[in-house]
C-alpha cells in the first residue's frame, strides 16, 4: 500500500498588531505559511521580522494588542508557549542562550519526549533523528555532550538551532536570522542543511528570518515576504530575494495591511 500524503497545516497571522515597552512595532501584519513550503521574510532592522517570529512563538516580552495567529484555524494567542510548542510551532533564536550543566542530548531528548508527550516514545526514533540531523551537520557526537550552547561558536550555535528543528521534526520551524554572524563557509554548510531538513520531511512549513540574500541560495525557496515599518509591504518568488539583493530595500514601501 502506498504511503497517504501528509495531511496539510497552515498557520496563519491575520491582522496582527503588537507592542514591546509600549513601543507599536507590529502595525498589522497579515501573512499565511503552509506546511510542504519554504518561506522567507526579509526586510531591514526595525521592520517589526523577529517581533513576528517572537509574537507566534509566545515570548511574554511582546504584547500582541489586537489580531490572531491561527494553527489550522485555532487561535494559538491564548495557548502558552509549551503548549505551541506541542502543536508543532518552534523557534530558532538569533541568539541563543548557554545553559551550563545540561548537555545538549538531555536538552533534546527532553524537547522531543515534550514534544511527542505520552508512556510509549520513540526512542529510537530519537536516536535516529539526532543522527540523521548530526551527519547532515557534519558534527561529531561528542558535540551532544557539551553543555548547551556554553563555549560554542557562532556556527555551533547555528548548528545547534537547526539539529534541534531536524530532530524535533515541528510543523513550522521558524529560524531567525540562521546566518547572523556566519562566514560564507558556514552559511553555505546551514543553507545546505536546512534544504537537507526540508527535503527530508516534505510536511514542514519552514520559515527562514533573514535580511540578506546569501543564505536563500541553498534552500528550495517557495514565497518571499518583505516587512517595512511593521507591515508586510510585498511578497513575491525566490526572484524577489534576488532583487533585494541588488535593489536593497528603500524601493519597497510600507502599506496598512498585506
Amino acid at each position: 500500500m502506498s504511503t497517504p500524503p501528509p495531511t496539510p497545516h497552515t498557520l496563519a497571522v491575520r491582522d496582527l498588531h503588537a507592542e514591546v515597552g509600549g513601543k507599536e512595532i507590529l502595525k498589522g501584519v497579515s501573512l499565511e505559511f503552509r506546511s510542504g513550503e519554504l518561506s522567507a521574510i526579509m526586510g531591514p532592522n526595525g521592520s517589526g521580522k523577529t517581533t513576528l517570529g517572537y509574537c507566534i512563538m509566545g515570548h511574554p516580552k511582546y504584547k500582541v494588542t489586537s489580531g490572531k495567529v491561527l494553527f489550522d484555524g485555532q487561535d494559538i494567542l491564548p495557548l502558552t508557549v509549551d503548549k505551541r510548542a506541542r502543536l508543532g510551532i518552534y523557534l530558532g533564536f538569533q541568539y541563543p542562550q548557554e545553559v551550563s550543566g545540561l548537555s545538549m542530548a538531555k536538552f533534546l531528548w527532553t524537547a522531543y519526549a515534550q514534544r511527542h508527550p505520552g508512556p510509549d516514545v520513540d526512542t529510537a526514533d530519537f536516536d535516529r533523528a539526532v543522527q540523521e540531523g548530526l551527519s547532515a551537520l557534519s558534527m561529531d557526537a561528542s558535540f551532544l555532550k557539551r553543555s548547551l550552547n556554553e563555549g560554542f561558536s557562532g556556527g555551533e550555535k547555528k548548528r545547534s538551532e537547526i539539529l534541534q528543528m531536524a530532530t524535533l521534526r515541528p510543523v513550522f520551524p521558524i529560524l531567525d536570522e540562521p546566518d547572523s554572524g556566519l562566514d560564507i563557509d558556514a552559511v553555505k554548510a546551514v543553507g545546505e542543511t536546512v534544504a537537507k531538513v526540508a527535503k527530508a520531511n516534505p510536511d514542514m512549513g519552514i520559515v527562514v528570518i533573514t535580511h540578506y540574500q546569501r543564505i536563500l541560495k541553498y534552500v528550495p525557496l517557495d514565497r518571499v515576504h518583505v516587512m517595512v515599518d511593521g507591515v508586510v509591504a510585498l511578497s513575491g518568488g525566490k526572484e524577489l530575494a534576488v532583487e533585494l539583493e541588488s535593489r536593497g530595500y528603500d524601493w519597497v514601501k510600507p502599506t496598512t495591511s498585506a
